[in-house]
């Protein structure tokens, strides 16, 4: 048997004696991995890419079962969480569900038979939960994918915004260790839907920092209540429009969402947002920071100071490598690092547009000039990180 395909299942606990005992009872069927620590557990889990059911004692040094579980449930939401200990109190009960939200209790000592029991509807679950979240995410990416072609053909100024604040915020999820954040990928491209519902004159000043009017303001200000009416009707996507919502909300409301998903997605994604708009008013990199420092009640000071060093250890190792191509000869991946426009002046492809397999379809219809016309784009291979070609196109 190939145990490499045994659902994995990680035991924690600082007395060698428990988890050894563990082992024997649930080796056959899975591949059962220990820890001494919380912080040897994560750093397992790290390694492994994550398991199927974390077992944890509660009573541990430096750090408890509940804060362990709680760091679990940040960084492997999907994994089944389980507590294992002597006689819970009333507080140690609360702490573990309230900020682990773990699956079941097992008593010390636990039987054999109720351990097998335990784990197996764990795995169950982490099975569920898993398979629910491959179709959904599926699904996702199909929406994902016609509302880039739907923005890319009819508003190339919001798709390019929509595809810019993705690339930052996916950017900085993965220096957290979320790489997989399918929730942020998706509200950050729908965050841009509200936009097809205002003229494009509207959003090019928009996107260009430019002055607006009264009227023009309340417009603007309207766009991202459209895009969460659009979406709240559609079924499971509760986790997204709960970032898109979170986003119109107080500070506070913001810091109280906690440390899930609806909760980090929202904050890196109003951070990303704000950072890319300051660029876009034509503040400066350094400007920016300071001004998101100073609502640091808003994001977390953590967070910002994160994405600080982010940006600033990025800015730091980007290269200027742009090159000068005809427009027919754009490829998907490439952004191009100018605007283009007809010779009437309309734009047809705003500065820090990324190139689609639609945008080609598209420009099959373009004159002859215009196709011929060299324009300076970034291309794949020269892409260093998402951020360094925000960084630089701004």
């Amino acid at each position: 048997m190939n145990r490499n395909n045994l659902p994995r299942v990680l035991c924690v606990d600082d007395e060698a004696r428990v988890v050894e005992g563990l082992v024997p009872h649930l080796r056959k069927e899975y591949d059962v991995r220990t820890a001494l620590s919380g912080a040897a557990g994560l750093q397992l889990l790290k390694e492994m890419g994550g398991a199927a059911v974390v077992l944890s004692d509660m009573r541990m040094p430096e750090m408890d079962g509940a804060t362990f579980l709680h760091h679990v449930m940040h960084f492997y939401p999907d994994a089944t969480r389980m507590l294992l200990t002597g006689e819970p109190g009333q507080d140690a009960a609360v702490a573990a569900v309230n900020k682990a939200q773990i699956f079941r209790f097992l008593k010390k000592p636990c039987p054999p038979a109720e351990l097998k029991v335990a784990v197996e509807a764990g795995v169950t679950q982490y099975r569920m939960v898993t398979a629910e979240r491959t179709v959904l995410k599926e699904t996702l990416v199909g929406c994902i994918n016609a509302l880039v072609d739907v923005l890319a053909i009819t508003n190339p100024v919001a798709f390019s915004r929509a595809s810019r604040i993705k690339r930052l915020a996916m950017d900085f999820a993965a220096i957290l260790g979320r790489k997989e954040f399918w929730q942020l990928e998706a509200a950050a491209m729908f965050s841009q839907l509200g936009y097809l519902s205002l003229p494009v004159d509207l959003v090019e000043k928009l996107y260009y920092g430019e002055v607006l009017s009264p009227e023009e303001k309340i417009l603007a200000s309207g766009a991202p209540e459209v895009a969460t009416k659009l979406l709240q009707n559609i079924p499971r996507l509760e986790p997204i429009t709960d970032i898109l919502a979170a986003l119109n909300e107080s500070d506070a409301h913001m810091v109280q969402l906690g440390d899930g998903p609806i909760g980090v997605g929202a904050r890196i994604l109003a951070l990303v947002t704000d950072y890319y708009s300051l660029l876009t008013h034509g503040k400066t990199m350094s400007t920016a920071m300071q001004k998101l420092r100073g609502r640091s009640s808003r994001y977390g000071q953590e967070l910002v100071e994160q994405f600080m060093q982010h940006l600033a250890a990025n800015a730091e190792s980007a290269q200027s490598d742009t090159q000068e191509v005809p427009l027919r000869s754009v490829q998907p991946g490439m952004v191009i690092m100018q605007d283009v426009r007809t010779a009437m002046g309309t734009l047809l492809v705003p500065h820090g547009f990324e190139v689609t397999s639609v945008f080609l379809e598209r420009i099959r219809h373009f004159g002859p000039d215009l196709l011929n016309e060299r324009i300076k784009v970034l291309t794949l291979a020269s892409r260093v990180t998402p951020t360094e070609t925000a960084l630089r196109s701004a």
